[in-house]
């Protein structure tokens, strides 16, 4: 696993996190493209999507996107159709 950078430590991440219908919890990191991971557990999930995100930030473009992400507010909605 990749070690990481002090820079990147306590840095907060938006996640998406959906329960599919084989029990695994599937998490995406929207400001990454391609950046999935799953678990059995939630925390299996979390644990695994840190690692994703770990090798994707070995990427210049990557950090790149880290520089202009400054949300004010995130939030999560759904609605019933």
């Amino acid at each position: 696993m990749p070690i990481m950078s002090k820079k990147y430590r306590n840095l907060q991440m938006p996640l998406f996190v959906e329960k599919d219908e084989d029990d695994f919890y599937v998490v995406e990191c929207p400001l990454f493209e391609g950046c999935y991971s799953q678990g059995k557990t939630l925390d299996e999930a979390l644990k695994n999507i840190r690692e994703v995100i770990q090798l994707i930030l070995e990427e210049k473009k990557s950090r790149e996107i880290l520089k202009f992400y400054h949300p004010q507010e995130f939030s999560l909605h759904s609605i019933t159709l």
